[in-house]
């Protein structure tokens, strides 16, 4: 297991041992309200939603990007969109993608998102860099940030938060203890919540990823998967995501007898860590995908996935965007 999936197992498995690092919790949340404090937000020209998550790991902020950038567009809106790069070293910041841009440079999840949305996307470690490029050289009149929520130097309209339902806030410290990188009271302060998955336990809007076909990474084939050969479901899964574990158990509840490989979040492939002795089919996230696929790969395939938001939640959001506009 790698070592990123055994600090998660014992932040959302309350291993007590954690609790020797109960300093260094508190030295971090004094340093997080002291950033926040007397760090100024600056406007990029153009109005800013913020997708992110309190908690460090996979919570589905991609497809829900993704989401809300193709409402925005359907509304009139030139949509940019904005992210770290992480995983990517690029010549130069900000940087520009493009569909072709390779994920080394680019990071695996911008690279996604600009292959997906067609829109532009500008990675930088300062978003605030990234957002100005895509409203200068791009005429972006709206720009949405992919992670942020702590980059306070970008000013924001909106703020939504992303949350997975089956793990929650975890332990419910910050770190090192826990894995919030801010307390949790920071929820009460944004303007709308996604619950991934859905919870008893907390409030906000329900997300359900939903994704029904794969493709081939050699020749682009769509294949329903209640329509893979019967003789060919045991498979090998494949993710380098925060959450593997939530790939696996989507993969098993259509019916796949899966051999699970997890591996760390914006994981580097080589050709040899997706290859294996039998001949049974790969299936991978399309995060991975977009890293794997100029392997030539025999029998393997990726699953995008959407993001199916509560209608309650868009209404919400039209009300945001009208008073922005407005304004």
């Amino acid at each position: 297991m790698p070592l990123e999936q055994r600090i998660n197992a014992a932040w959302y498995g309350r291993a007590r041992w954690l609790l020797l690092l109960l300093p260094l919790t508190y030295l971090f949340r004094c340093i997080a309200a002291l950033r926040r404090h007397f760090i100024s937000p600056q406007s990029c020209g153009a109005p800013v939603i913020v997708v992110g998550n309190i908690s460090v790991g996979g919570s589905g902020k991609t497809p829900a990007v993704l989401a809300l950038a193709d409402f925005c567009r359907d509304r009139g809106y030139r949509v940019g969109i904005v992210s770290r790069g992480y995983g990517g070293q690029a010549p130069h910041y900000p940087y520009l993608l493009d569909e072709t841009t390779d994920p080394s440079i680019g990071g695996d999840e911008p690279c996604l998102i600009a292959r997906r949305s067609g829109l532009p996307v500008a990675v930088a470690p300062d978003r605030l860099a990234a957002a100005k490029l895509l409203v200068e050289q791009q005429q972006c009149n709206l720009i949405i940030s992919d992670d942020g929520l702590q980059h306070y130097r970008l000013a924001r309209d909106i703020e939504v938060l992303l949350i997975d339902g089956e793990r929650g806030f975890g332990n419910g410290f910050c770190l090192p203890v826990g894995p919030l990188r801010e307390p949790i009271s920071r929820a009460n302060s944004v303007d709308l919540t996604i619950i991934n998955g859905g919870s008893d336990t907390l409030a906000g809007h329900t997300m359900l990823l939903a994704g029904d076909t794969a493709r081939n990474l050699t020749n682009g084939e769509a294949r329903l998967l209640k329509d893979w050969p019967a003789g060919e479901r045991r498979i090998h899964a494949v993710a380098g995501i925060g959450n593997p574990t939530r790939f696996f158990n989507a993969l098993r509840s259509k019916g796949f007898d899966v051999i699970e490989h997890a591996f760390a979040d914006h994981q580097a492939f080589s050709a040899e860590l997706v290859t294996f002795a039998d001949f049974h089919p790969v299936i991978m996230t399309e995060k991975d995908a977009v890293k794997c696929a100029q392997f030539n790969l025999d029998n393997s395939w990726m699953l995008p996935v959407d993001a199916d938001i509560d209608p309650a939640f868009f209404d919400a959001f039209s009300t945001l965007l009208e008073r922005l506009r407005a304004s």
